[in-house]
């Protein structure tokens, strides 16, 4: 086992793009960090740099001490999983899984203990005679999973392995592979753009942007305390909900106003928040999460509230999803755009002037809830949840 260290590494192309910038990142002995950020943000090309399949253009990097920027793939003990499988159709999932072993001209007997313990590793054994066009899905990312075990490498890297796979089998292999990796203890790199698995299956996750690590850290971390409004936008379903308002205060108590209402903060609130206290007078982005933007009837009396407009109440089971009209400006950096872009072009080209008079939010309500669309509805925020971001450099406000 070993630590795998990213040095201000950079991937430049010839035409001058930078798919991946100084990045810094360590990952320690034994434990699995996420990779996680929208399409083209550069995350499969630091794998692939770790893997010695894209060319580092800058920087350096480590794998147990010793860098392995010139080395090749075969010299770098790492073994990669990819989201198509990749397996020989001919061969049976006994010789899938040797492959590997048979091509390091390992001796037949180790070679066939390795695979079964392998196999009996992976729920696989009944399944060794077998061809991949006679296995699902599942048990055919297994196989390819087996062949990067088999080996017992240094390092695994896997890239989007469970893209291809149904929500319930991904569900299924989502655990397994956490599990698995816990059991073996390999420092491991998965990259996703599926911050479920991101946040289910990582020690620690790093999130990027267009070649730009944003934040890394604990996921619950990375979760409720966002280093900035990308990563508030893009950590989170639904998202963490944002508005524009002007800092101020009344009274001795501060308070956010918005177009028509007013946000009033508990007492003392900026005594501990002194880069709060700082942007007294100028408008700054509020941040929500929708588990913390609550039905004002079965709140706290002192929670601060607002009214907002009810258009989509969505019945989940377990609770309520509603969606609200906010009387508020909608933050519409270039940050939050970014994420929106991502999810769905023509919301973010298509913004109207009404929605730049008024920001969605979504509240989670219990699920005997009584609420419509169409009505006015009084909205309680957990003050200590909400987080500030200084609109100009998109930065969380500590």
């Amino acid at each position: 086992m070993a630590q795998l260290s990213y040095r201000s590494v950079s991937k430049i192309y010839n035409d001058g793009t930078r798919a991946v910038n100084a990045l810094d990142l360590d990952i320690p002995d034994g434990e699995l960090m996420v990779l996680v950020g929208p399409s083209g943000c550069g995350k499969t090309t630091a794998l692939r740099m770790a893997g010695g399949l894209e060319q580092i253009s800058e920087g350096e990097i480590t794998i147990g001490g010793r860098v392995v920027n010139t080395l090749s793939p075969r010299d770098r003990d790492v073994a990669m999983v990819f989201q198509n499988y990749a397996l020989y159709p001919h061969m049976s999932v006994y010789d899938n899984i040797a492959f590997p072993l048979q091509a390091q001209k390992m001796p037949r007997s180790q070679v066939r203990q390795r695979v079964e313990s392998t196999a009996r590793l992976l729920g696989l054994e009944e399944h060794l005679r077998r061809r991949p066009r006679a296995l699902s899905g599942g048990q055919r990312q297994r196989v390819a999973m087996g062949r990067a075990i088999v080996r017992e490498p240094q390092v695994f890297l896997m890239d989007e392995p469970l893209s291809n796979l149904d929500a319930k089998l991904r569900v299924e292999m989502r655990a397994g592979i956490t599990s698995l990796q816990k059991d073996l203890g390999v420092t491991t790199i998965y990259v996703t753009h599926d911050q479920t698995e991101a946040m289910t299956m990582g020690h620690r996750i790093a999130v990027l942007r267009k070649g730009v690590l944003q934040q890394e850290g604990p996921p619950q971390q990375v979760y409720d305390r966002p280093a900035n409004l990308f990563v508030a936008e893009f950590i989170g379903s639904p998202p963490m909900n944002l508005f524009r308002a002007t800092l101020d205060q009344s009274g001795g108590r501060a308070l956010c106003a918005l177009t028509d209402q007013q946000l009033l903060l508990p007492e003392h609130f900026l005594d501990t928040r002194p880069e709060l206290a700082k942007r007294l007078g100028r408008e700054i982005a509020v941040g929500v999460r929708p588990e913390h933007l609550r039905d004002g009837s079965q709140a706290d009396q002192g929670e601060p509230r607002l009214y907002a407009s009810v258009s989509l109440v969505e019945a989940l089971g377990h609770e309520r999803q509603v969606h609200l009209k906010i009387p508020a400006p909608p933050v519409l950096t270039e940050d939050v755009l970014d994420v929106a872009r991502d999810v769905d072009a023509s919301v973010a080209a298509g913004l109207s002037e009404p929605s730049r008079r008024e920001a969605r939010a979504v509240a989670r309500f219990d699920s005997d809830a009584k609420v419509t669309a169409g009505e006015t509805r009084e909205v309680a925020l957990s003050a200590d949840k909400l987080r500030f971001f200084d609109l100009e450099s998109g930065k969380a406000i500590e």
